[in-house]
């Protein structure tokens, strides 16, 4: 009722540049949970996946649960065997094994004694910087 025709007016056509800016933030906040997220997620997972496939008798790994054992037989795509102490076997999903700890040639896999974390070799830059040899 009383309202200055300014205001009425004051609308005018939006444009393609518009959609645009609008949906620019989106393809970034995308992007960026791509790269930070998503990418290395999936590398992960076919390391797991690749890992379990290469299962073979006489490795040692860790399943999920935390437990340690030795692969003993593979008993098909599914299911392994593993020695958790002498004589005792249980039958596992190849899923559970969330570490590989040996390969089943006897030597260490990235030359680290068996049980000790991977990161503790004190190569690369850091370790160099570090006065580690």
């Amino acid at each position: 009722m009383f309202i200055s025709p300014a205001w009425a007016q004051a609308g005018g056509a939006g444009g393609g540049s518009d959609i645009f800016t609008a949906m620019l933030p989106l393809v970034l906040i995308f992007a960026v949970f791509y790269f930070l997220l998503i990418r290395p997620q999936q590398k992960k997972m076919k390391t797991h996946q690749q890992m379990i496939g290469n299962l073979r008798r006489g490795d040692k790994v860790i399943t999920g649960g935390g437990v340690y054992g030795s692969v003993t037989k593979v008993l098909n795509e599914g299911e392994v065997m593993i020695e958790i102490a002498e004589g005792v076997r249980i039958k596992i999903a190849r899923g559970t094994i969330a570490t590989l700890l040996t390969t089943h040639e006897g030597g260490a896999k990235d030359a680290a004694p068996a049980g000790a974390p991977a990161n503790q070799g004190g190569g690369g830059l850091l370790g160099k910087l570090m006065g580690k040899k």
